[in-house]
Parts: structure tokens; sequence; C-alpha cells
């Protein structure tokens, strides 16, 4: 039997065995994944600022960049479609949860000018390497733990979080945090990848969140598109920083790596979301 369908087709049929395979491979993947982060916060030069997925509709979304944004478009437009799912950011207090090098933080404060955006992230690296690179006025990095925000109940207007909480440990109590530290009628804006065999705890711990799911949309086939439109600027991320040692199972995330074939293949998932709190 098929698990769940999405849009009427079903997702490939997961046995006992391929779910535990697929965890085990997805934890060491994860851990791996955190180990390569933190080296590349340490070493990375300035123009390493984004370190997500990327994004591209059909037609081509065009949105005006900076000539010093141009380069980034794909990253960017991940942050841009996930950020403006509920309106403008303007005047508006935001956290940003797994900000990464900051380029997304940067970009939005940049573009939308909200009245304060916090960027917080576990990798202690980053956030010196984002309190370099990134200094603009209403702009701030904090070092923290996504399930245990260093932030008073009610203090934003906007949670955002992209590609990030497929590494935290318990994803409920991310969901909890976040929940506090937004105000009645705060949005949380979301946007993640998970392996098959994760689906059906995804959902729950989502619906079960005590947010109101807004929107939600699969956007598999715009991640590829952008990843393949990324490749070029990634292989020469990769090829500049990661360790030999590192490469043959920490793939970087470009056109026939693992994460492009299990996104293609439907035994990864990337979708969207806007919650709001009551």
């Amino acid at each position: 039997m098929c698990d769940k369908a999405r849009n009427g087709v079903p997702f490939p049929t997961v046995t006992l065995t391929d779910r535990m395979t697929r965890s085990v491979l997805w934890k060491f993947n994860r851990s791996m994944y955190k180990s390569m982060y933190g080296y590349l916060s340490r070493h990375a030069a300035d123009d390493v600022i984004f370190l997500n997925c990327a994004y591209e509709e059909d037609p081509p979304m065009a949105i005006p960049l900076e000539p010093a944004d141009e380069p980034y478009r794909h990253s960017i437009q991940l942050y841009h479609a996930t950020a403006t799912q509920n309106g403008s950011l303007t005047d508006k207090q935001i956290l940003e949860v797994g900000c990464g090098h900051g380029g997304g933080a940067s970009y939005l404060t940049r573009t939308f000018k909200p009245a304060s955006y916090t960027g917080l992230d576990l990798n202690s690296a980053g956030i010196e390497f984002c309190r370099h690179r990134h200094q603009l006025p209403g702009l701030d990095f904090v070092q923290g733990h996504a399930e245990n925000l260093p932030f008073a109940p009610e203090s934003f207007d906007a949670v955002i979080n992209v590609e990030s909480s497929h590494c935290y440990p318990h994803f409920d109590r991310f969901l909890s945090e976040v929940k506090r530290v937004l105000r009645p009628g705060g949005t949380f804006l979301y946007t993640d990848v998970r392996q098959s065999f994760q689906y059906d705890q995804w959902e729950a711990e989502l619906n079960g969140s005590g947010m109101r799911i807004e929107s939600e949309r699969e956007i598999s086939a715009e991640v590829l598109r952008g990843m393949e439109l990324n490749t070029p600027a990634w292989e020469t991320v990769w090829d500049r920083y990661a360790p030999r040692l590192v490469r043959p199972v920490s793939h970087a995330p470009i056109k026939g790596e693992t994460l492009y074939r299990d996104i293609e293949s439907g035994n990864q998932s990337y979708r969207m979301y806007c919650l709001t709190k009551a």
C-alpha cells in the first residue's frame, strides 16, 4: 500500500525496513550537516552568506535585486517567497530561527524595513560571522537554541524559519516556543524538507501546534528548479571549502546529488507553510 498521497499522486511505498534504514541515514546526514556547517562558518569568506537550497517559479519570479544581491538570487527567492506569505514585514518585529550566515536576514531587513529583525542560531561561529558581515540598523544576531528561545512571551509579530527545523531533535518543542514568543495574531512563516517516513509526524506536529495553518503547499518543483540554476554557485563553494574526507558522504544541494535525487523521486518533500497564533 502507498503512503499518504498529496495532490492526488501517491508517495512511494515505504516498508518498515526502508523507514529504519532511512531514519539511520537521516540522523547520520544531519550530524554531518551540523559538522560541515560549523566548519564553513569558521573558514568561509564573506561571500558565503547563504547555506540553504534555492527556489525559482515558472514563470520566473524576477524580483528586483540590488547588483550585490544578484549572485544570490535563487537563495534569496526562497526567503522572499517564505517571508511574504502573509503580506509585508514592514514595521514589524521579526525573529528568524536558524539564520545561518545571515544572507536572508540582511535581504529581508534591507527590502522590507521591519521595526527590528533578530537572527538566532545555535552555531556560535555562524553568529560571529553574521555580526561581522551584516551590520545594519535594526538587525541583530543572537546565539541560542531553537527549542529554548531566549525571549519573553509575545515578543514578535512574525517568526521565520527557513530550511533549519529538520536538524532540531524535537520539532514539537520548537513549535511550542514559536507559539510562546509570537504575539496574538502573529505569523509563523516556514519552509523545510522532510523524508517520506517523516511526513505523517511532520503534519501531525504542525496541526497540533496550537497555531492555525493558513496556507500549505508543496514547493519541491520550485526548489528543484532553483537547485539546478544554483548548481554552479554551490559547486564553487563546495570545491573551495568542503574537506575531501567529507565530500563522499556530505553533499551540497546541487543537481544530481542525493538531496536533489530524493526530492525528484518523492523520497523527500519540500513544503512551505504559514501559521497564525490566535
